[in-house]
């Protein structure tokens, strides 16, 4: 990743740690790297932390044997009461009620189940649509830690009362989620120059690094099990997914990486000259492992379209900014916020969107930046075989992987299939021999990609909410006319090819989708229609496949 502090210039059009980072016009404090007094041990903090994880996953014969039984216990349990009851009630009705017992148990579990649930709640077109909006609810409406739990962990990590600190401190909580929970304060006229600044400090639940640390055991445990016994884990490969997840969660124990990210990331958008983002000021001296004490910021839901409109805001514009914030985030610096949704962000007033929770960040090493550039790029331009380098050099693929073989395996050589001309058979067919064919070239799906496609899933949903009218080829031609007047001698260097070659084709992409190549338009609501078609054959399918158990079983059974 690029080092950020040294290649800080500021910017001259800024004053104070505006010019440092893209923080709101004027905060209750400033920030200035030698301040921040926390970050010196962020590196350290880091380090460790990643060594810690080869031996919280490594499977153990018998992994903390209790844990293992409630959560069996508690899965199980919610699945078998779905079975005998819910199950009954069939289609979208019978989904809804796994769902809802399935979050009910994550809840019960806590924390990391619940952020199991938060992943799943960002899936949208991935999970059925119940799973989805059921775990929507495992973002801040957890319930939450009492006030006395809150105030010791407070006291106990700032070393003081928590009236020596904060003149206010409201005691329900503004929200909470599976790590911390963020509650309203005011800060005491003697910490900060000016006093009685408003704040919100997040403060982590008590228990939750032993609880993760146990479940993460578990999950190893569990996992080799799961191999080859559920398609949609298939892919992912139980073992390294349970290693991307914890790479993932323990990250998120210890708030002076968060603020360390928040900054960073701050920092790369202001270099870059993203002005439509704002990113909340930790305070320099008021955070630690558990507690971060952070400027206040507001603004409309995500989803609130119409206080969005009303507003004057163009909503076209706040997914363009979206897309191409984390994208050039990656790309030239390497570092990109890992946990984009509707409870991480604020449209303002002024059309900027505000930034939340990066508990979890994408950084890329050096190599990993350039392999995701490439990636990005060779999409733009409709370089199949240098999106697959790219794919294999982020670690999806192993290094030693044959591309030619791959390309040609995968039908890359071959006119593309559109998946609404194909029957429900035809389609599972070709899914089934998809992941056949990747699970054969050992494919997984590492940290870096899976923060990538899930952000991308966001992007997707955000577009159906807020301009579902949108060109996307457009779009798409619009981010790549952006790079290449921003940045593109870089781009055309680190790809090794020369300017004229870095024209965007949208082929690829059109192939990606699975429309006729001499399309010249589609917008969200075209793929909407494409993607309802095909769930709704598979729903037909399973509905006759069930239909024919169903008969089968009353022949036997009279």
């Amino acid at each position: 990743m690029t080092d950020l502090a040294d290649s800080s210039t500021g910017t001259p059009e800024f004053e104070g740690d505006l010019a440092l980072a893209a923080f709101s016009d004027d905060g209750p404090w400033q920030v200035t790297l030698e301040g921040a007094r926390w970050r010196d041990r962020v590196d350290t903090i880091r380090s460790t932390v990643e060594r810690q994880i080869p031996g919280l996953i490594r499977p153990t014969r018998m992994p903390a044997g209790g844990r293992l039984i409630e959560v069996a216990g508690r899965l199980g349990g919610a699945i078998g009461l779905w079975y005998l009851t819910g199950r009954r009630k069939g289609g979208s009705e019978s989904t809804a009620d796994v769902s809802r017992r399935l979050r009910e148990a994550a809840e019960v579990l806590g924390p990391t189940y619940i952020k199991l649930g938060q992943i799943i709640s960002s899936g949208q077109g991935i999970f059925p649509t119940e799973l989805v909006d059921e775990f929507i609810k495992c973002r801040d409406q957890v319930p939450a830690e009492s006030f006395d739990t809150v105030r010791a962990v407070v006291e106990s990590d700032l070393g003081k009362p928590l009236e020596a600190v904060f003149s206010t401190f409201d005691r329900e909580p503004l929200a909470a989620a599976s790590i911390a929970q963020v509650h309203r304060a005011v800060l005491a006229d003697h910490i900060t120059p000016g006093g009685g600044k408003e704040v919100v400090v997040k403060v982590q639940r008590q228990t939750v690094s032993e609880l993760v640390h146990q479940d993460l055991k578990v999950m190893a445990w569990l996992a080799p099990f799961l191999i080859g016994r559920i398609p949609v884990a298939a892919l992912a490969n139980p073992p390294a997914l349970v290693e991307v997840f914890a790479e993932t969660i323990t990250e998120e124990l210890d708030f002076r990486l968060e603020a360390a990210n928040m900054v960073d990331v701050a920092m790369s958008l202001r270099q870059l000259g993203q002005t439509a983002y704002v990113i909340p000021r930790p305070h320099p001296t008021l955070v630690t492992r558990r507690v971060m004490v952070m400027e206040e910021l507001s603004g409309f839901k995500f989803d609130d379209v119409a206080g969005i409109k009303d507003a004057g805001i163009d909503t076209h514009e706040i997914v363009r900014t979206s897309m191409i914030g984390f994208l050039e985030g990656a790309m030239i610096h390497g570092v990109f916020h890992g946990d984009l949704h509707g409870g991480n962000l604020f449209v303002q007033p002024d059309g900027r969107t505000a930034l939340f929770d990066f508990g979890i960040t994408g950084r890329l090493s050096e190599k990993k930046r350039q392999a995701f550039l490439r990636l990005l790029m060779s999409g733009m331009i409709s370089d199949v075989k240098g999106q697959l380098a790219a794919i294999r050099d982020l670690g999806a693929l192993p290094p030693d992987t044959d591309l030619d073989v791959v390309f040609h395996d995968l039908g890359l050589d071959r006119a593309p299939i559109d998946p609404t001309a194909l029957t429900p058979d035809e389609l599972i067919e070709e899914l089934q021999k998809f992941v056949k064919l990747l699970l054969g070239y050992g494919a997984r799906l590492p940290k870096e990609l899976m923060l990538f496609v899930k952000n991308l899933m966001f992007v997707d949903a955000a577009i159906g909410t807020l301009a579902p009218d949108l060109d996307l080829f457009g779009e798409v031609t619009a981010i790549a006319t952006h790079f290449a007047q921003n940045h593109g001698q870089r781009l055309a260097s680190e790809m090794g090819k020369a300017g004229q070659e870095l024209e965007v084709d949208l082929t690829s992409f059109k192939d990606s989708i699975g429309i006729d190549r001499s399309t010249e338009s589609v917008t969200y609501n075209d793929l909407k229609a494409r993607r309802e078609l095909i769930q709704k054959r598979m729903a037909t399918e399973r509905s006759a496949d069930n239909a024919m158990v169903k008969g089968w079983r009353n022949r036997f059974t009279r």
